[in-house]
């Protein structure tokens, strides 16, 4: 393995964990609301090490690699997911081992199904904006022209994805929810 960024992305992962899980055990164990918000927002500076990671690599000369534009995605999903990640750990943290309410189920078929996988397509533009100003942002500070080139490969990788999120995700649970309305 050339570059060093998959355990960057690995360690990024485990630390984005490690914060949220000892942000809970505050919260809950010491019942320390506000020095668990503290902690909590402790998760960009995981992010801020990713970014790092990939522009020290960039700049040293590494040929970019799929796993520099899958960095940015990673950035991306954490920067537009991670506060949804952080609440759906927190209310099942709460409910499992200090008597919380139940978590709401999530809506499997019509209306709320449709509203639900529309939110969840709207994150993911998010993520993906966020990873394509990412890559233009390190393709323009760090990265020489071949890199820059080889970054914007993120692109095509982002319409794909988008393409498959929606019509697994909205375009889906539309459809569902209307042969289910005529049924």
């Amino acid at each position: 393995m050339e570059s060093p960024v998959l355990l960057v992305i690995i360690g990024c992962e485990i630390g984005f964990w490690v914060v949220v899980f000892a942000g809970l055990a505050v919260r809950y164990g010491l019942r320390a609301p506000r020095a668990s918000t503290i902690i909590l927002r402790m998760v960009p500076v995981v992010d801020l090490v990713l970014l790092v990671a990939v522009a020290l690599d960039l700049h040293s000369g590494a040929t970019v690699e799929q796993i520099h534009r899958i960095a940015g995605i990673y950035l991306g999903v954490t920067v537009a997911f991670g506060h949804s990640m952080i609440r759906w750990a927190d209310v099942r943290c709460a409910h499992w081992f200090f008597d919380g309410p139940a978590p709401t189920p999530r809506p499997k078929r019509g209306p709320e199904a449709v509203r639900n996988e529309i939110v969840g397509f709207g994150r993911w533009l998010l993520a993906a904006g966020v990873a394509g100003i990412a890559v233009l942002g390190l393709a323009v500070t760090v990265a020489d022209t071949d890199q820059a080139h080889d970054l914007y490969g993120i692109f095509p990788l982002l319409g794909i994805i988008t393409a498959i999120w929606f019509a697994t995700g909205p375009a889906w649970a539309w459809f569902d929810q209307g042969s289910r309305v005529r049924s």
